[in-house]
């Protein structure tokens, strides 16, 4: 699923328009990569939490010429999914 069908299906859901509704995900994804950017972890209930994590700096292994290499610090986005969605994805298709 992409952005653009996103917008689609809420809009036909809501009864806003596809720009009305284009800018409201737009907002609530820019919302959402500040509060990461500062440190903060998102949760939303029922559905999962995002997560800030830092990874340490290790090394590494070429796999085309085996040379190690070094791999620096970085930050990575973790996604822990809630127990209700995992549930719900191990439903059978009949289940839902």
């Amino acid at each position: 699923m992409t952005k653009a069908d996103l917008v689609d299906i809420i809009a036909e859901g809501t009864g806003l328009t596809k720009v009305e509704t284009a800018a409201v995900v737009d907002g609530l994804f820019t919302t959402m990569r500040h509060a990461l950017k500062a440190g903060e972890s998102i949760e939303i209930r029922g559905f999962g939490r995002f997560q800030v994590v830092q990874r340490a700096a290790r090394f590494g292994r070429n796999p085309r010429t085996g040379e190690v290499v070094h791999i620096p610090a970085q930050k990575t986005l973790r996604f822990y999914c809630s127990k209700l969605l995992q549930d719900s994805l191990n439903r059978s298709t009949d289940e839902r």
